[in-house]
């Protein structure tokens, strides 16, 4: 039970985040009001007929909802805490991909009126560096009756900037028990900010000044994003020379201090395909590396697509009187055993594809039970894919594909 006096918590977007989120505030004993802008979400989760593939996440939420203690609405309420977990829109401005704040600086409207002093912000949606800052900027215009100054004092209003490190398929378990980073922009914010956290995760609170935080998370996703263009990269290089990348990096990964990831099609997620681009925005002309594995990673994608329709070229040369092939692209998600198909590179590969004249091209996704078709590429069953293909190409490796049953057909695999 919670023995502090944030008592009610509004999450602002329930999303891969803010969901999840919402339903471990209401398991450890706060009363949640869950805001989103999408109604049918709102209309499924208020019937409890809402359904997830994320593990242990429906069972929660379905208890949860039953007891009454999480709400959900489109309506804007006064609580104790207001976490904001909205999407960050982005577009390419100028060859760099350029953070499009309108949904976070939306919910600060918002939720402006609502606010009453000892209340806590928490901004947990992707942010370039500077962010808060804005927003503490934002609100003092907004609220001129409340405190956000640090020389006039203790703000009447914490505000935290409060990074996630987690990813789909094992979020709940990771939001209890990963580590975290709390930016306040103030030492009392950031104090106020752990103390919330620390009431429902395991995890250690590290706490720090909000710009820190900001750039902390952008930091983390630009490393890692440098790590797999590195694989990526490795692999293009060895399919030059003719050499199996995935025995190469079997063989280097020995070196007592060698850890080498395995490629893929692509880099895909909301993070790690899109923070790197905040770091190079805030700094172009330095961040030479981050900037060059983003076009890495990105280039494996289109290396794909090129090898995919060379061998579709090279059956049909082989077969004269046939108009076009059959391609099966199993897997559209961005990682997996998820659903998650945000930035997904499985998902590009599969959507150019299909405008390629040669090509007949349907999915298989068994993680997406709703959807039958997806911007004009059927999906179909992991059967009638099997019994379909002229070119098996494997883009995501869901548990369903590593049956030793399975039989692909002329199998160009990009996971390993």
């Amino acid at each position: 039970m919670n023995l502090f006096k944030f008592k009610s918590v509004s999450v602002i977007g329930l999303g891969y985040i803010g969901l999840p989120t919402a339903a471990l505030l209401s398991k450890n004993g706060y009363f949640v009001k869950g805001i989103d802008i999408n109604k049918n979400l709102i209309q499924e989760l208020s019937a409890n007929q809402f359904n997830t593939t994320e593990k242990g996440l429906g069972k929660i939420l379905k208890k949860e909802i039953k007891a009454n203690r999480i709400l959900f609405s489109e309506n804007f309420v006064k609580s104790d805490v207001h976490l904001i977990a909205v999407p960050t829109p982005t577009s390419f401005k100028n060859g760099v991909l350029d953070a499009d704040l309108k949904h976070v600086f939306s919910a600060i409207h918002s939720i402006s009126p609502y606010l009453e002093k000892g209340n806590l912000i928490i901004i947990e949606s992707t942010s370039p560096v500077g962010t808060t800052k804005k927003i503490v900027k934002k609100l003092a215009k907004l609220r001129p009756d409340l405190n956000f100054s640090k020389n006039e004092g203790r703000l009447d209003v914490n505000i935290a900037y409060c990074p996630e490190r987690i990813i789909p398929g094992n979020m709940v378990f990771e939001l209890i028990n990963n580590d975290r980073v709390i930016g306040g922009v103030s030492k009392e914010c950031s104090k106020k900010a752990s103390i919330f956290y620390n009431q429902f995760i395991n995890g250690k609170c590290y706490e720090t000044d909000s710009s820190t935080a900001e750039m902390v998370k952008l930091t983390e996703n630009s490393f890692r994003d440098v790590q797999i263009a590195f694989a990526n990269e490795m692999s293009m290089i060895c399919e030059k020379h003719d050499i199996d990348v995935w025995e190469l990096i079997k063989l280097a990964n020995y070196h007592p201090r060698v850890n080498i990831l395995n490629p893929g099609p692509g880099v895909g997620g909301h993070c790690i395909a899109v923070d790197p681009w905040f770091v190079i925005q805030s700094a172009p002309k330095i961040s030479k590396l981050i900037k060059t594995a983003r076009e890495v990673n990105k280039s494996k994608t289109n290396y794909v697509i090129k090898k995919i329709i060379k061998e579709a070229k090279k059956l049909l040369k082989a077969n004269p009187k046939r108009k076009k092939i059959n391609v099966v692209c199993y897997g559209l998600s961005y990682k997996p055993d998820t659903d998650d198909l945000r930035e997904s590179p499985a998902l590009e590969i599969t959507l150019k594809l299909a405008k390629a004249k040669e090509l007949n091209v349907f999915a298989v996704e068994p993680n997406i039970l709703k959807t039958k078709k997806i911007r004009g590429v059927r999906i179909i069953s992991l059967e009638e894919g099997l019994a379909k293909s002229g070119i098996d190409v494997i883009l995501v490796s869901h548990k369903e594909f590593k049956k030793k049953t399975i039989k692909f057909n002329n199998v160009l695999n990009f996971v390993g």
